[in-house]
């Protein structure tokens, strides 16, 4: 009885500091929106939002500051349901969901491309994948009263191996993961403040090192809480606001179907449209220049040279303008260096002419359930197949890698009981589901929004947002007069996946302190699964590596010590990769996905279910399935493929996406990982370390 007094007193402090901090909340963005239109300068307002988010993250970190164990590795195992499905739905919906699954809806569609696998696939493998976790993992792991995931699987199998393993699959499919968040970071930082990208970076990087270094979960874990508000209202805002501005009713999920219609109506347009058909065919004469480049790259790449030498040596005699100069100069220093580089550049520039000559610019309509047609001709057949074969692989990667994902399961090491852990994944279902609802709506509501009011503008009157975010990097916004009317049409726009939310509010035309807010949002998306992400590399490292496998009399205060100086150098090893910017969100997160789900799931599951399975079976299941799995990725990698010397292009088993590689590790795992469990029955010999 006492225990539950204390619980009640406990829970409903928890109630009235979480009620007192949205109140906050609201009343700084009341404020914010008062100073915008009392003449606040957007020059300020952007800082401001930046630096408020971090700060209050940080206060977080440093009032839950720890260096007792239980709280760095599992908050005390005393955080509630409701907080603890808050705090994972925040942990989840990493930059990849905020930032980059609208986006990928609107490019690929709801089932997507042949070359895509589609956004709808994302939606439900994410959400499916939770009912795996809640049903057949979270409670078994939380009985056990463990800190990390390796620790299952040292404590289930024993010996050295399946420990070792399990601690360099997490660090590698986290690694992959965190690499995502701090480019989701950097991108925000740098857009709200106007620095370089890489300054960007390390801004962000400061509030992630508050929140996790000081405190581990106990910090992240009330961190996450209140970085969920934010992400909530800076979702639900900007997608409701514009529900209501085209349609006269905020409920996005519930009435955006009209614009479906809407905007089957503009593609037809479009399609017509003579300015489009001109934009098409000069990407389809770019696309053959391309295709003769790529047949004798050395000879090709020589003759370009020359040619903008010879330009660059007759603007400088010709008194030419100092911008036609710069141009040309830029041209010539943008060359590749190698033969090589120019065949991989060549070729990307050449599958991306052959996309933006396809109608709508290779875009698939709104209201296409998948690519290709079954009843076309035989590429369209294979087309449809092939896109349907690849939106079920990928939707089926992303729900193992959900039950798989170590920074995802050690969240449920914070409950109090098991009931509560099953309690909380519902909880975490709910929270998540009240953004993912949204997604789609905010996908159609973009696009008719560009169909509808962007195409068709003079050049001369783009606006502002445009120029700022093709400044902060050209990859995610590229607007060229490709026909020389001077009129943007839908083919000569370019936006990348990770743009499309956070350009909403400008897109929309909505007050400047909306574009805070969201990008207040995405950086609490990134910031929020980081911290997540670095406790557990840290923590593989040091408690399931160093403490268990090199010096084992560690005490429980320097284990503390030494996680958080790893915790340090990953996050900075990490901001470096990011840096380089290796790969968009959404394709980075999701080959962590297949990481894990070929890593831990099989070999996760036959040790709840299967008292047979053996050290060894969960050694070769999880080497088999992780091998499998990078060595498809590997080989279907550009950089890969030309450090062999591979010409460019894929080497698919039956058509399969590379991002959906572990559909090949995890049966291949599971497989061994029997095979080699029944083994012993035969043989008697049981040795392995």
């Amino acid at each position: 009885m006492a225990e539950a007094g204390v619980g009640s007193r406990y829970s409903s402090r928890l109630h009235r500091v979480f009620g007192a901090y949205v109140v906050g909340l609201l009343a700084f963005l009341l404020l914010m929106w008062g100073l915008e239109q009392q003449g606040l300068a957007r020059l300020w307002l952007g800082p401001v939002f930046l630096f408020a988010s971090v700060m209050m993250y940080a206060a977080i970190g440093i009032y839950g500051r720890t260096t007792e164990a239980s709280e760095y590795y599992v908050a005390g195992r005393r955080i509630p349901a409701v907080y603890n499905g808050m705090a994972t739905a925040a942990d989840w919906m990493s930059a990849a969901s905020f930032i980059s699954l609208a986006g990928t809806l609107y490019l690929q569609g709801f089932a997507g491309t042949p070359s895509q696998p589609g956004g709808f696939a994302y939606l439900l493998g994410w959400t499916g994948g939770f009912c795996l976790v809640g049903l057949l993992i979270a409670p078994h792991l939380r009985r056990m009263n463990l800190y990390t995931v390796p620790d299952y699987f040292g404590v289930r199998y024993g010996g050295h191996w399946p420990r070792l393993i399990a601690a360099m699959a997490a660090v590698l499919c986290s690694f992959t993961y965190v690499v995502a968040q701090i480019y989701g970071i950097g991108l925000i930082a740098s857009r709200l403040t106007g620095v370089q990208f890489e300054i960007g970076i390390l801004l962000g990087l400061g509030g992630v090192l508050l929140c996790s270094f000081l405190g581990g979960m106990r910090a992240i874990t009330w961190t996450q809480v209140a970085q969920y508000v934010v992400i909530l209202l800076a979702f639900l805002i900007p997608v409701s606001w514009l529900a209501y501005k085209q349609l006269g009713n905020p409920l996005a999920p519930f009435v955006y179907g009209p614009q479906v219609e809407k905007i089957t109506q503009l593609e037809r347009k479009l399609a017509a449209d003579p300015a489009e058909l001109e934009v098409r065919r000069i990407f389809e004469q770019r696309a053959q220049a391309l295709r003769r480049s790529l047949e004798d790259v050395p000879a090709a790449l020589e003759a370009r040279r020359r040619e903008l030498q010879a330009q660059l040596r007759q603007a400088r005699r010709q008194d030419a303008d100092v911008e036609q100069v710069v141009m040309i100069s830029r041209a010539l220093a943008a060359l590749p260096k190698d033969p090589e580089a120019a065949r991989e550049l060549w070729s990307r520039e050449l599958q991306e002419s052959l996309d933006r000559a396809q109608p709508l610019g290779g875009v698939p309509p709104v209201a296409v359930p998948y690519a290709g047609d079954p009843d076309g001709t035989a590429q369209e057949r294979r087309d449809y197949q092939s896109s349907r074969l690849n939106f079920l692989a990928l939707m089926f990667c992303l729900m193992l890698g959900t039950a798989g994902l170590p920074h995802l399961l050690t969240r449920y090491y914070t409950t109090p009981s098991v009931a509560q852990a099953r309690a909380s994944v519902a909880w975490s279902l709910f929270f998540i589901a009240l953004v993912y609802i949204s997604a789609p709506a905010l996908a159609v509501l973009v696009k008719f929004e560009v169909m509808n009011n962007l195409v068709g503008t003079s050049y001369d009157a783009l606006p502002a947002w445009i120029a700022q975010w093709s400044r902060v990097d050209p990859s995610l916004l590229t607007v060229r007069d490709v026909n020389g009317d001077r009129i943007l049409q839908w083919g000569e726009i370019r936006m990348a996946a990770d743009l499309i939310m956070l350009a909403t509010p400008e897109l929309a035309g909505l007050p400047y302190v909306v574009s805070g807010l969201v990008a207040a949002g995405g950086l609490a998306a990134a910031l929020s699964t980081a911290d997540g992400l670095l406790l557990t590399i840290s923590n593989a490292l040091v408690r399931d590596v160093y403490c268990q496998e090199i010096r084992r009399n560690v005490s429980d205060q320097n284990r503390v010590i030494l996680s958080k100086f790893a915790l340090l150098a990953v996050a900075l090893l990490a901001a470096v990769a990011a840096s380089q910017k290796p790969a968009g969100i959404l394709p980075l997160v999701s080959a962590s996905f297949s990481l894990a789900a070929s890593a831990f799931v099989p070999a996760l599951l036959l040790g709840i279910f299967w008292r047979g399975t053996t050290r060894a079976g969960a050694v070769a299941g999880m080497a088999t399935g992780l091998a499998v799995t990078l060595f498809y990725m590997g080989v279907n990698a550009p950089p890969v493929r030309a450090l062999l010397g591979w010409p460019p292009g894929q080497m698919l088993w039956f058509d399969i996406h590379p991002v959906s590689a572990a559909v090949f590790g995890v049966p291949a795992g599971l497989a061994v990982a029997v095979a080699a469990s029944l083994l012993p029955r035969v043989n008697p010999m049981r040795s392995f370390p």
